[in-house]
């Protein structure tokens, strides 16, 4: 069999890489082997977290997997056929719920295939996106680009017991590219939710980044929600979306410093078009799409060009960047839904 082989090692050299790889193979039906699985990470090789969404894709796509245990610094991915699929998983610790998502909705949707999946883990965890980025950021962006999506949050789960639980449906879809240029308006819309916090010591964090933004003359409508979870916590959303761009931010309460880590000044300065997490997440639809997509974003990030290096290597799609006074533009040119196997 012939293996396209990927370098683990290249880019930020974790997690993204696997995601993105596995996800191409089984829409352009590449047997891939990836190697030097997060070599030079203190844990070197394959964690449970990739290894929930490999069990996953391999479910809905008959794929077979050579590899897919712990610890493996190679993984050897042959797909197979995308069919409609009705699941229930639980990740079984505080894994990221959304970054699993991430692999799972591109490939079903541009299969032009059906999927109703309830699963069971982290919505909310360190190092990876919210479940309200995903649900407002990532699915505005994706329903533009023709990938129709919706989610359900049942329940929230923070580190490190999870217990979150979310229902997501993803339906047959036609991607197409997108244009995403500039931020035309200074509206933002604030969404927290917490758990076993007091609510005044929220209220006030709230307070004080609606200020923050008000006095930078954005128009600022603030959500704030109580929703029980196993551990307590706290999640935070920003974000600003028109015609021409979709800019979000997100942080968790840190229980150290009793604050948002969260960067008011980046998303006020960002007067281009997605935010630098919104970019990486990009890539793969539109090198599948047919014409050019377009976006602008403040800097380019490790993920970023670990995204472009996977998607052109598998797709064989083109893709450029340029510099802007205040950030880069992508330009990516897709190889059309019809020439995919």
């Amino acid at each position: 069999m012939d293996f396209l082989k990927i370098n683990g090692e290249f880019g930020e050299g974790g997690g993204q890489i696997i995601r993105s790889a596995i996800s191409l193979a089984c829409i352009t039906k590449q047997p891939i082997h990836i190697e030097n699985i997060r070599k030079n990470r203190k844990v070197p090789g394959l964690k449970p977290q990739h290894l929930t969404a490999i069990k996953i894709l391999k479910k809905i796509s008959n794929s077979e997997v050579i590899g897919d245990k712990i610890g493996s610094a190679e993984l050897k991915f042959i797909p197979g056929q995308v069919e409609n699929s009705k699941l229930f998983e639980d990740v079984g610790t505080a894994g990221s719920i959304s970054l699993i998502l991430q692999v799972l909705i591109p490939v079903v949707a541009i299969s032009q295939k059906k999927l109703e999946l309830t699963i069971k883990g982290g919505t909310d965890v360190k190092w990876s996106p919210t479940i309200d980025y995903t649900k407002h950021i990532l699915k505005e962006a994706y329903s533009r680009m023709g990938i129709k999506f919706s989610l359900e949050l049942k329940k929230r789960g923070y580190y490190p017991k999870g217990g979150g639980e979310i229902n997501l449906e993803v339906y047959p879809s036609k991607i197409k590219s997108i244009s995403l240029l500039k931020r035309k308006t200074n509206q933002a819309k604030v969404i927290c939710t917490y758990s076993k916090i007091p609510s005044k010591k929220i209220e006030n964090e709230i307070n004080k980044i609606k200020d923050k933004l008000s006095k930078a003359n954005f128009v600022v409508e603030t959500e704030i929600k109580e929703q029980n979870a196993i551990d307590s916590g706290a999640s935070l959303l920003i974000y600003n979306i028109d015609e021409n761009s979709i800019i979000g931010i997100d942080s968790l309460f840190d229980k150290k410093i009793q604050s948002f880590d969260i960067d008011c000044n980046g998303f006020l300065e960002n007067q281009l078009a997605v935010d630098k997490n919104l970019a990486d997440m990009l890539v793969v639809p539109a090198s599948l799409a047919s014409g050019k997509t377009r976006f602008q974003v403040k800097e380019i990030t490790k993920h970023l060009e670990t995204n472009l290096f996977v998607t052109s290597k598998i797709t064989g799609c083109k893709y450029g960047v340029g510099k802007l006074p205040s950030g880069f533009e992508v330009i990516i040119e897709g190889i059309s839904y019809s020439s995919i196997k």
